[in-house]
């Protein structure tokens, strides 16, 4: 019985790192259907979301610092919204107030989404890594990785970017502990599963007309499992943001 108590709890602790995901889906769904009186839909996302991380922040479930990383996420996923509306990768229909440029603000909370499940998970499960690559190595991939988003594959190929993320991070692991006891597993493996269940999340989200992919103008239909890639290569840079701030502040507070 204790690997299924041990599944439980670590199911437990994943999905009590998830609230703020859970809250935007929830939202998604409301509001797709039932419609809010006063106020665009994508309005409405971006109150909600804005008073989410508010509690977050004042019930504890977030520190301070956590929430620098979280606003962090979400300029560099409102950059790439702007870039990638403007090249018509994807669209936001609907009308709202709060649109810039196309994008709704509320979109950088999806990214910001993702920072804070990172930094949630990362609290929680005690996380720590082993045989981290040199931080010389880190800023640059990951700054390559991020580039590639607008450069579109004319810069660096991505199979290029996937080759040297396995050799960067070949010799790395991530421990976490549950319920008292260690585990540990590839550092690229945790990447690929977390990138596999944002494609997932992103399937619900296009389903409650989160964005709009052009294939989906007229009905929606499931997104290309190729895009799992994209979303790989958006949880290395996240993780590696979060890590290298993470082992910053370590060492900041052991001096």
């Amino acid at each position: 019985m204790r690997p299924a108590k041990q599944l439980v709890c670590f199911g437990w602790e994943q999905a009590m790192s998830c609230l703020f995901p859970v809250v935007i889906f929830v939202s998604l769904a409301l509001t797709k259907i039932v419609q809010l009186p006063f106020l665009p839909r994508y309005d409405w996302l971006l109150i909600i979301c804005l008073l989410m991380q508010i509690l977050m922040v004042r019930s504890g479930l977030e520190t301070r610092d956590e929430l620098k990383v979280i606003t962090l996420f979400h300029l560099i996923g409102l950059a790439l919204e702007l870039f990638k509306v403007h090249m018509g990768s994807w669209a936001y229909p609907e009308e709202g107030y709060s649109k810039i440029f196309g994008v709704p603000l509320y979109s950088g909370f999806m990214y910001a989404s993702v920072a804070s499940y990172l930094c949630q998970a990362w609290r929680r499960l005690k996380v720590e890594l082993i045989k981290w690559p040199p931080f010389g190595i880190v800023v640059p991939l990951a700054s390559a990785i991020y580039l590639n988003f607008f450069t579109h594959h004319y810069w660096l190929d991505r199979w290029i970017l996937a080759v040297l993320v396995v050799i960067v991070f070949w010799r790395s692991w991530v421990a976490y502990e549950v319920n008292g006891t260690w585990y540990r597993m590839p550092l690229a493996l945790s990447f690929v599963l977390i990138g596999f269940f944002i494609w997932i999340a992103e399937n619900i989200a296009t389903f409650f007309s989160a964005w709009e992919y052009p294939n989906q103008a007229e009905a929606w239909s499931l997104v290309h499992l190729g895009k799992v890639s994209s979303w790989l290569l958006l949880v290395i840079v996240s993780f590696l943001i979060v890590a290298t701030l993470k082992r910053v502040k370590g060492r900041n507070s052991q001096d």
